[in-house]
């Protein structure tokens, strides 16, 4: 199903499939070749963009996000699998994200890198060309560290300065009720989907 939201409307090449089952919302472009299979969510946000490479594929479930503040690229050659979460990332050509695989926002894949079953990259995180993250590990930082997934101390380390709820949701960690204010900043950017409506 293709939906035009916030005035924009994808666009898919004659080349590319999208599941019927698949949502693709907003500004998405799709290049020949790619597929979009059954299941899987697309959505740019208002005031974001989505675009995806030739010959990519978005399998089964799969959820790919653009945000007001983080785009959202997947380059060409690349395998997003079932159940795998991209939001707001920049990913190079001929990377393979694997089954429940996590991408966030502002995390940059170079080109022919691997993220494997149930493995997380995480905000502001930079994997270089041909890296790879193991089964449940965790990528985070600039450059990477990547960790197995049982050194909390290790990965918040790393993680905690780079301040996810100032760099997703615009709000610094000592805000007063963070949850709730994410929260309604949330709702807020999310009621723009009143309007949307299918694309002819």
């Amino acid at each position: 199903m293709l939906i035009a939201h916030d005035g924009k409307s994808p666009v898919v090449d004659g080349a590319a499939w999208v599941a019927p089952d698949a949502t693709v919302c907003g500004d998405v472009t799709i290049a020949a070749g790619a597929r979009v299979m059954h299941g899987a969510r697309v959505v740019a946000e208002s005031g974001s963009a989505i675009r995806i490479g030739v010959n990519t594929i978005v399998m089964e479930n799969a959820v790919v996000r653009a945000t007001a503040r983080h785009d959202c690229v997947i380059g060409a050659h690349c395998i997003v699998g079932p159940q795998v979460h991209i939001a707001g990332a920049m990913i190079e050509d001929e990377v393979f994200v694997a089954t429940g695989a996590s991408v966030f926002h502002g995390a940059k894949l170079g080109r022919g890198s691997e993220v494997r079953i149930n493995a997380v990259v995480h905000i502001k995180t930079m994997l270089e060309a041909g890296a790879t993250v193991p089964i449940g590990w965790v990528a985070v930082g600039t450059p990477a560290k990547i960790l197995p997934p049982d050194q909390h101390d290790a990965i918040w380390a790393e993680q905690g300065p780079l301040n996810f709820p100032t760099w997703v949701y615009g709000l610094e960690r000592t805000t007063p009720d963070l949850m709730k204010a994410i929260a309604k900043r949330l709702s807020d950017e999310l009621g723009g989907h009143r309007g949307d409506g299918d694309v002819e």
